[in-house]
């Protein structure tokens, strides 16, 4: 039984409803085998992990309604009250897809949760390279992929933690958000996750109609990236720091950054990037 009214359970029969088919298959409304949703687990992602050893297993989802021990990049830890936001994790198999170009997954889930909340939600997100969401400049979600073999089929869990009724009092961090914070046009939770899934289907079987070719993804996330003409400062491996502006994402998906001291551009494939005010 739950007692905040404004926070109630996600609808597991529905939710399977819409998105698992008995065949999965190229129909974004049925592209998942299974959804489970647990009330509390340690990290969605690492569930998945553990399961992945069932080479049977793809096209899985698991949702938990309070995640105590959620990771973002560089472990960083991602904890919301219960049933106050989205921690959503599939496990997806891409056969043939060249392992060089699994980093791509991230990405392309930044692409559909920026998509779908500009669709249901109605709020104008962007993406901050690599794979953080935001709404106006803060960060409403992140993400993080994890490899969880390479061979013979690359399969890959890549999970979403998004931020849905979180109070200010509530927020991680200052410059953070919520969809609620947003003035978002809906913060019922079944239905920012439907939208999310379904664009991470659709998105996932048109990189795989085209042959996992990265063009298109590319030029998509391009279109989507805030980040890019942005003035930035880059601290990079090593504590190293990059001050100039965010000029492009390359097809390997770095981003280059046009340095203040003149130099030749750089490109950067990790680091942790803040956007600075506009220069005059």
């Amino acid at each position: 039984m739950y007692t905040d009214l404004n926070r109630p359970p996600l609808g597991v029969d529905a939710l399977r409803r819409a998105l698992v088919g008995d065949s999965p298959g190229d129909d974004p409304r049925a592209f998942y085998s299974s959804l489970d949703v647990v009330a509390e687990t340690g990290s969605t992602n690492a569930d998945l992990l553990a399961r992945a050893a069932d080479t049977a297993l793809d096209r899985a989802v698991l949702v938990a309604e309070f995640q105590g021990h959620g990771r973002g990049r560089h472990a960083r830890v991602w904890e919301a009250p219960p049933r106050s936001a989205l921690a959503v994790s599939v496990l997806l198999r891409m056969p043939g897809l060249d392992v060089a170009r699994l980093g791509w997954l991230p990405l392309l889930t930044g692409v559909a949760v920026v998509d779908a909340l500009r669709t249901v939600a109605e709020v104008d997100a962007k993406l901050k390279w690599p794979n953080d969401v935001l709404i106006g400049g803060r960060k409403v979600a992140g993400i993080l992929a994890e490899v969880a073999q390479t061979a013979p089929v690359p399969a890959v869990v890549v999970g979403v933690g998004l931020n849905v009724t979180l109070t200010q009092d509530e927020l991680p961090v200052p410059t953070a958000t919520s969809l609620a914070l947003a003035g978002a046009a809906t913060t019922y939770r079944d239905t920012v996750l439907r939208a999310v899934l379904r664009e991470l289907a659709a998105q996932w079987n048109a990189w795989h109609a085209d042959g996992w070719s990265t063009e298109s993804l590319a030029a998509a996330y391009r279109a989507r990236c805030g980040t890019i003409g942005q003035p930035v400062r880059v601290t990079l491996p090593g504590e190293r720091v990059l001050v100039g502006v965010a000029s492009d994402v390359d097809e390997q998906g770095r981003l280059v950054v046009a340095p203040d001291d003149g130099g030749e551009p750089v490109v950067v494939s990790a680091g942790d990037v803040t956007h600075l005010r506009p220069r005059d």
